[in-house]
């Protein structure tokens, strides 16, 4: 008998949707006709295969309300985040047409003399994509695009908790072109997903949690196939006490951890404030996130909305009583909020140290400590205690001093005077349990072919 997975509305907990889920069976069976249809799509013209994504990115565009409402329907994001992901995500393929033909082409290395020597890219073949919930099009578009132009075929497994996005991708990349047996989308839940690591794919690339991601390399590490996981992180933010408007830092430090109601990979999750700034700074910031509208997240002035796993609420509960039993200051919030749907109140503690889970354990939810520093040398030390790697900032008007700082961070990526940001011109990756490989920029482009060398004696 065929399972079924509900998608539920985490704004109010109800079903928004029954899907039958993929079988064992019927994913064999994609496999076979991915492997077939790969073989074709290798051999039409990479300008051919770009010119599909832009057309597909068209799509998207034009239908991008309606987008936006299922995925605010089946994640909670509120629809304003929803908007600004779609439109943002555009630039993954603005990045793809202007540099895919320079870093998938073949190059030549040596024209003259005895031997020629040349470097042609392949791409891999078949490879799995199994993506997130919280940023389905920008992770997604990190993978499943990048593999498609490059000559892969695609078996993409959406979150169960952003399935219904996912089904879209798969609807329109075939109306831009796309053949069906080049991308497919798989519905389920990890059972599926646990398959999939058992099937003979020539590249896995994964969006989600460290426990996740170990369990997935440590299962396929026999296949000798590419591995690429872009996993969490407790990113922090470093605010000096030369930072040029201290109310300003405190807005964009906020937003950068509140933002998506904190379900970000890269958001803020543990700030350190120079003592000399920090009252000052702290009184801002709780004015700030105090202004946050908390509601329906279909309402385009809401900027908190439900969080999109309700499991979520039992991290949030828990890492909140451990800081309050060791001595953390409650400045706002710390409580599920009452009615349906999975809310939680915007929090803010202060006098936090590193004893407490919220300052060294992942939270990816609106809650966020504060600690006090005395210099520079502090702050780096506070940051660097811990076994992620993804991102790191410091706000400072002196760049000489922010650069020291950053050049310290063992992360894959840095920010001076911003935060939770992603670009497709830069590399993104993890170190760390924050991940393996990257994504984006020219990297993230050649990390769906596998070079040949080719020696020529004409």
């Amino acid at each position: 008998m065929q399972d079924n997975i509900e998608i539920r509305n985490p704004a109010t907990g109800a079903v928004a949707a029954t899907l039958p889920s993929s079988t064992t069976v019927e994913l064999e069976n994609t496999l076979s006709l991915l492997k077939q249809g790969q073989r074709d799509w290798a051999k039409i013209p990479l300008q051919d295969r770009l010119e599909c994504i832009i057309q597909f990115g068209q799509l998207i565009l034009a239908n991008k309300q309606e987008l936006a409402e299922i995925l605010t329907n089946e994640t909670g994001k509120p629809i304003t985040q929803s908007l600004n992901e779609i439109n943002g995500a555009q630039n993954r393929i603005e990045h793809l047409r202007k540099n895919a033909t320079k870093w998938l082409s073949e190059e030549v290395i040596v024209s003259e003399g005895a031997t020629l020597e040349n470097i042609r890219y392949e791409p891999l073949g078949v490879i799995a994509n199994i993506s997130a919930w919280n940023f389905p099009y920008n992770v997604g578009f990190n993978v499943f695009l990048y593999a498609l132009v490059a000559g892969n075929a695609v078996l993409y497994k959406p979150s169960e908790f952003a399935t219904l996005t996912g089904l879209q991708f798969a609807k329109y990349l075939y109306q831009a072109g796309i053949p069906e047996n080049v991308f497919h989308c798989i519905v389920g839940d990890g059972r599926i997903g646990e398959h999939i690591l058992s099937l003979p794919l020539d590249g896995y690339f994964f969006t989600g949690s460290y426990k996740t991601g170990l369990h997935i390399v440590t299962t396929v590490a026999h296949k000798l196939v590419p591995v690429q996981l872009e996993l969490g992180g407790k990113d922090p933010l470093y605010v000096a006490d030369d930072v040029a408007d201290i109310k300003q830092a405190a807005v964009s430090a906020a937003e950068g951890a509140f933002y998506n109601n904190g379900q970000s990979c890269c958001a803020v999750e543990r700030i350190y404030v120079s003592a000399l700034i920090y009252d000052k700074f702290v009184e801002a910031f709780i004015e700030e996130v105090a202004s946050y509208r908390v509601g329906d997240p279909m309402d385009v002035d809401t900027f908190i909305g439900p969080l999109t796993r309700g499991e979520q609420l039992v991290v949030l509960e828990d890492q909140v009583k451990d800081a309050l039993q060791k001595g953390a200051r409650l400045r706002l919030g710390g409580h599920v909020l009452e009615g349906k749907g999975y809310y939680y109140a915007p929090t803010v503690f202060d006098h936090c140290d590193h004893s407490m889970a919220l300052m060294c354990d992942e939270t990816f939810g609106p809650l966020i400590g504060i600690q006090k520093v005395s210099s520079d040398e502090e702050a780096i030390s506070l940051m660097q205690d811990t076994a992620y790697g993804l991102t790191a900032a410091v706000f400072s008007s002196d760049r000489d001093r922010a650069m020291r700082i950053l050049d310290q961070m063992d992360t894959g990526t840095v920010y001076w005077n911003c935060c939770d940001r992603v670009s497709p011109n830069v590399p993104w990756s993890g170190r760390r349990n924050s991940g393996l490989g990257s994504t984006l920029s020219a990297q993230g482009i050649r990390a769906f072919v596998q070079p040949k060398a080719y020696h020529l004696r004409p």
